[in-house]
């Protein structure tokens, strides 16, 4: 098993360089093609997949799980790809919010 998040940034370096050069034949270039709305709906597939998969019991279901999560992680990654955005900016964001409850974040953005 992984012991880093190398195959993510494998991952999103060749969905960056995909979505630059369109290559026939490759599903990523599908996505690419298809925009955001091609995008966002196989993002909302995979993540109701995922929540269906959270909720199957034992071995299998938590095989299953970490299948869905893998899929969703690739169409997020994809969408990354597609709006030019880097896993580097999204970290940045993250590390911006650490320290911080997810409340307070929250009540941050959306006043009243």
């Amino acid at each position: 098993m992984p012991q880093s998040l190398e195959p993510l940034d494998r991952l999103m370096s060749t969905l960056t360089q995909r979505a630059q050069t369109l290559p026939a034949g490759s599903y990523t270039t599908k996505l690419m093609q298809g925009g955001v709305p091609l995008l966002g709906r196989k993002l909302l597939e995979e993540a109701g997949e995922l929540v269906e998969a959270a909720a199957e019991p034992g071995d299998a279901g938590r095989e299953h799980f970490v299948y869905e999560a893998g899929d969703l992680l690739y169409h997020t990654l994809a969408m990354l790809a597609f709006r030019g955005v880097s896993l580097d900016e999204v970290a940045a964001e993250l590390a911006r919010r650490e320290g911080t409850s997810g409340l307070v974040e929250k009540a941050a953005r959306n006043p009243g």
